[in-house]
């Protein structure tokens, strides 16, 4: 009766020479509404390969004796310059090839392009960083000349006060993740909090791991990084819990299994797009961006991948392995 009377509506609108309505645009679909992929029955060979992989970046950072730290951590000094007249960059860091300089790193900073630097040298290990700072205005001496720059500021960051750094900096993670974890137990279900909390805990583990693995710098910007993967990782756990208590009051008759693959299925789409985006602009950062924000870029792009795949293999089988052991399902 309905497909009649609609037909009968666009027959009258042509004779009275109206134009019938339009039909709805069908927009472009990256992927089935429902794939109908088993993501849970994959979960335990990819928690394996996550875990392995976690256990060789710990490894690697035993071996070295810790990770690759900057000079937040590892205490340096950081000396902001002005030069008369533009310089490249490159002649800068030239400059400042020295024996006695290590790890020098020069970021262009300011306004006018070529004009302000600032170079940042890792610490010999030692409180005063008066050796660095004259080492590096003795490079910039013999290069330009006496009285083409002046230096604006002088910063040295000592050992012991790049320990309580790193301190504060694994407390602010581990807090953070907390929170997250207690945040989904508040909002959703106990269970929902645990598999949060060991998702981020792992995309932190993770993270961690593929930066001592390819010896990557780690300072302050890497922490800023790590904490940007909790919150996005949660976001993405968050939208998928989001659907499973959805569907837990439209499917009672489902089994919990059954319905995590239907939850996961049905915002695989929206997830495909939001992390690949997030993805595609930290690749680029990555490959475009140069050696300042490598680091920095690195971990983004490592912990939006893996904050995306513990979503659906880390965070949805913990809930589902403690709902069946509390036994409890709403």
């Amino acid at each position: 009766m309905k497909q009649e009377s609609t037909r009968v509506a666009s027959k009258g609108a042509a004779v009275r020479g109206e134009r019938a309505p339009a039909a709805p645009p069908r927009f472009f679909q990256l992927i089935p509404e429902n794939p109908g992929i088993d993501f849970l029955r994959w979960a335990p060979t990819m928690i394996a390969l996550s875990w392995l992989l976690i256990v060789a970046g710990l490894a690697a950072i035993w071996y070295r004796g810790g990770l690759n730290y900057g000079i937040d951590f590892a205490g340096g000094t950081s000396v902001m310059v002005r030069f008369a007249k533009p310089e490249s960059i490159a002649e800068v860091r030239a400059a400042l090839d020295r024996p006695e300089l290590r790890a020098a790193v020069v970021q262009e900073v300011g306004g006018a392009s070529g004009s302000e630097y600032q170079i940042r040298v890792q610490g010999s290990g030692q409180e005063s960083g008066s050796t660095e700072a004259d080492a590096v205005k003795a490079g910039l001496r013999e290069r330009f000349g006496e009285g083409t720059y002046d230096v604006l500021r002088v910063e040295t960051v000592g050992p012991t006060v790049g320990k309580d750094l790193w301190r504060q900096a694994t407390l602010a993670v581990l807090i953070a993740t907390v929170l997250m974890g207690l945040y989904i137990a508040f909002r959703f279900d106990l269970a929902f909090g645990l598999g949060a909390a060991v998702a981020l805990i792992h995309d932190v583990l993770f993270t961690l791991a593929a930066i001592a693995l390819a010896n990557m710098e780690f300072d302050l910007t890497t922490v800023a990084a790590l904490l940007t993967v909790v919150g996005f990782s949660v976001n993405d756990t968050v939208i998928i819990s989001d659907r499973i208590r959805e569907n837990m009051r439209k499917h009672r008759a489902m089994g919990l299994a059954d319905l995590l693959n239907l939850s996961i299925n049905e915002t695989l789409s929206r997830t495909v797009i939001n992390s690949g985006t997030a993805i595609l602009v930290t690749a680029a950062l990555y490959f475009l961006g140069g050696p300042v924000i490598h680091s920095f870029a690195f971990a983004l792009l490592i912990g939006f991948i893996v904050g995306t795949y513990s979503s659906i293999f880390i965070a949805s089988p913990i809930v589902l392995w403690v709902s069946q052991r509390v036994g409890r399902r709403r």
